[in-house]
């Protein structure tokens, strides 16, 4: 009998197909939740690499949203009464003016060039008589750049001696002038020369290699050897100093910002050359009154670094959720709203509303919390106090409270987002506790980006000592 005419089973041969069913069933869903994580991570590339960067601006479609498709449809009202004269007013607003030439030369120096005629030319040809300027008149403006001019400066010491002390005691007087210290001994370097070097690698993120084709093109032969001895030399003897004066100073400010981000070093001492490095950022707050943000270089992410740096600090330290910042003691460890909001955005499908998306909410939660908070900045620390305690604190227990009605799938990034939230929910509320204490830590990541930028053109770091310069 084929398989086809049989008609019954027996009870062992139903069980079979029933465990092979049950294993199928389980592998299917291990592969859809495999295919949902997988496209999850390709959702979140393609955002990293064509979506839009910005984070100011709402990605979330809210259920008061309109929908510009059936606007019309929605919103008619054959009931609404016609808007009278008496009723009808138009909100006043200003159209911000184009700026003008003045302004935007307010700041250059002007050089007026009067098209005069000449001598020769200032003969009438009707009478013979002679010319004179009754007026003049400004045709146009221009901007012009004049490029950079290099020259050696020789210094010369004058010796000066007294005839009269000569004439008197037979020995003469001598007085020398005394010469400028060198900026390095036996070099030509100069200040001007060694800032405009290092403004356009760490500023203008231009490499060593650029500006020696740059110092070729305008006769000067300087290889990027001597760049860069000059960099580091400098660094070394000059700015150190000033860097361990300005890092005191951080220390003794209430709130101090950190953040890290990965450079890497070719030469280091039991590292490979393709390995990756830190460098870390130390920022004052907002309010400081003296700002100051202060780079350190270190070989690794491990939490002593940041311990070991704000060693007698005693404040508010605003960090991302890295666990290594947990090893900073004697602080108060505050969180970063920006961070638990780029969590919820990852978590997001395309196309994700409130209705359809739980990380639509989460992240509509963190954008409400920016708004509400971002009334208060220019407010005073008393009323800044009030209005987080009132306004902004029942919103956050609000939150945490829907935080523990998500049940998100292990392994998704909605899980991840949920996770993040309630293992940082001291840090995130840190911020109550005192009106200085901001609710993100951008204010970090935008210190840190200049050096992010200037990182894609040069690449890496020779050696250990330049990382140290580029700080």
């Amino acid at each position: 009998m084929t398989a086809e005419e049989k008609k019954t089973y027996t009870a062992a041969e139903v069980a079979e197909l029933q465990t092979t069913i049950r294993q199928q069933q389980a592998e299917i869903a291990a592969l859809k939740k495999k295919l949902d994580h997988m496209n999850e991570i390709l959702l979140n590339a393609q955002r990293a690499r064509f979506g839009q960067s910005s984070e100011k601006k709402t990605y979330v479609l809210s259920e008061d949203q309109m929908c510009l498709f059936h606007e019309a449809e929605l919103v008619q009202d054959p009931k609404a009464e016609e808007p009278t004269e008496e009723t009808f007013t138009v909100k006043c607003h200003a159209r911000k003016k184009k700026r003008t030439i003045d302004e935007l030369a307010k700041n250059l120096p002007v050089e007026k060039i009067v098209l005069q005629l000449p001598e020769s030319k200032l003969t009438c040809s009707k009478c013979g008589g002679t010319f004179r300027l009754i007026g003049k008149k400004l045709i146009r403006r221009e901007l012009i750049i004049i490029p950079q001019e290099e020259k050696i400066l020789e210094y010369y010491s004058c010796t000066y001696a007294c005839d009269r002390c000569e004439k008197d005691t037979g020995y003469a007087h001598i007085l020398t002038t005394q010469v400028p210290p060198p900026l390095m001994k036996h070099s030509l370097a100069s200040p001007s020369t060694v800032a405009d070097i290092m403004t356009k690698k760490y500023v203008d993120g231009l490499p060593l290699a650029r500006q020696e084709k740059i110092w070729a093109r305008q006769g000067v032969e300087l290889s990027r050897a001597t760049l860069a001895n000059w960099v580091i030399q400098c660094t070394q003897t000059w700015l150190k100093p000033l860097y361990r004066h300005m890092k005191r100073t951080l220390l003794e400010d209430a709130v101090i910002h950190a953040d890290e981000t990965t450079v890497q070093v070719l030469k280091e001492n039991g590292k490979a050359a393709t390995s990756e490095s830190r460098m870390w950022v130390y920022a004052s707050w907002e309010g400081s009154i003296k700002p100051i943000r202060i780079f350190e270089y270190q070989p690794d992410r491990s939490g002593k670094r940041p311990a070991n740096f704000l060693k007698g600090f005693c404040g508010y330290l605003v960090t991302d959720g890295y666990a290594g910042y947990n090893q900073v003691k004697n602080v108060t460890h505050c969180g970063c709203w920006a961070h638990a909001r780029r969590k919820w955005r990852e978590a997001m499908p395309d196309g994700a509303t409130v209705k359809t998306s739980k990380a639509a909410v989460g992240y509509r939660y963190c954008t409400k919390l920016f708004a509400l908070d971002g009334k208060t900045s220019y407010l005073l620390p008393k009323t800044r106090n009030e209005h987080r305690q009132n306004v902004v604190r029942p919103l956050l227990e609000e939150y945490f409270c829907w935080l523990k009605t998500i049940h998100p799938e292990k392994g998704s990034k909605l899980e991840d987002a949920v996770r993040y939230s309630l293992n940082q929910a001291q840090q995130l509320t840190a911020f109550l506790d005192a009106p200085e204490i901001p609710i993100s830590n951008n204010l970090a990541e935008n210190a840190i980006r200049p050096f992010v930028v200037g990182r894609k053109n040069w690449l890496f770091c020779d050696s250990v000592k330049g990382a140290e310069s580029s700080i």
